[in-house]
């Protein structure tokens, strides 16, 4: 009886321990009703209902687990299992700087084009290279800036800005042509800063603005729409390979599956909290676009020089949006 007790007691011991190897961790940055929430959650459910108990996927919001570059690091060690970065890519593969130039992606079909003819055939192997995997691309979403100072209209009216960026060195380079003084910080870290002083400003898309609270710490709102950003879902290669193959198989579908959600929300979400950010006493203005795009020459002939292949890469998705 003693023996069938120990016996139990290690099997339920074991059975633990395999459960606990099957959660899957999925780790971001977005704050409760960010679109990132909203993605990672939604996947969460998709998959936990087609994986049927053979591993369950736990969502990790608000840094939870790290920034974005710790999560990637996170990734690539496997202590992390699924990461979301946007604009940190570019500090991983330096391709994925593309998507760091102002104003070429139009809209979500023209981003849709890029993605099945530049995507998977350029940029996703850059990133395998790095020891990443892609499973699908989302979204982050078209970018605006905040500040406390006075409304953006053109390039010059950054002039002397304290303005926090992430950790991608091409949008430093960006608003460091227009005149700004970028600086990168940690998203977790970016209320504090504008309420402080310490920056004057920001840019993110509508929702990560809204659901940060920056409204409550920022005065104008222009809407410059200067860079999409996407988001990708992503796993380190080395522990993405020691998972059971039918668990890759659904997590990998329903990552793909999951980006027709995310833009839908993402759609919406535009329209919403645009109405939400100015009912919070917000001043918002539309920006002299064409100066902007413009000014932003520089850096993609800075890019285009200094990034092998990126050339090419510019071309195509600019030739895709005409």
């Amino acid at each position: 009886m003693k023996l069938l007790t120990i016996a139990a007691a290690f099997a339920a011991a074991f059975a633990g321990n395999v459960y606990a190897q099957t959660e899957i961790k999925f780790g971001h940055v977005g704050e409760p009703g960010s679109l990132f929430a909203a993605s990672a959650d939604e996947f969460a459910k998709r998959a936990n209902a087609r994986l049927g108990g053979k591993a369950k996927v736990v969502v990790f919001g608000s840094s939870q687990l790290g920034g974005d570059k710790e999560l990637l690091q996170k990734v690539k060690l496997g202590t992390v299992d699924i990461a979301l970065p946007s604009t940190v890519m570019s500090s991983e593969a330096d391709l994925f700087g593309v998507f760091e130039m102002p104003y070429l992606v139009k809209d979500r079909n023209h981003m849709q084009r890029i993605e099945s003819e530049v995507f998977w055939k350029a940029l996703a192997p850059a990133a395998e290279a790095k020891g990443l995997k892609i499973l699908a691309v989302w979204e982050n979403g078209y970018r605006h800036i905040t500040n406390s100072k006075r409304p953006i209209n053109t390039p010059a009216d950054l002039q002397g800005i304290k303005l926090r960026v992430p950790e991608g060195k091409w949008r430093v380079k960006m608003f460091q042509t227009y005149g700004a003084n970028p600086s990168p910080m940690k998203f977790s870290e970016v209320f504090t800063a504008l309420q402080t002083g310490v920056m004057d400003g920001q840019e993110n898309p509508f929702t990560q603005i809204y659901s940060a609270k920056f409204q409550e710490v920022q005065k104008f709102l222009s809407l410059t729409g200067h860079v999409y950003t996407p988001a990708y879902a992503t796993v380190g290669a080395k522990k993405w390979a020691g998972l059971p193959a039918e668990v890759r198989a659904t997590l990998e579908a329903v990552a793909k599956e999951t980006q027709a959600f995310v833009y839908a929300k993402a759609a919406k979400d535009d329209d919403e909290l645009l109405a939400k950010i100015k009912a919070a006493g917000v001043q918002v203005n539309t920006p002299n676009k064409e100066a902007f795009i413009a000014a932003s020459k520089p850096v993609y002939e800075e890019f285009a020089k200094e990034v092998k292949g990126a050339r090419e890469v510019i071309d195509r998705a600019i030739a895709l949006g005409k």
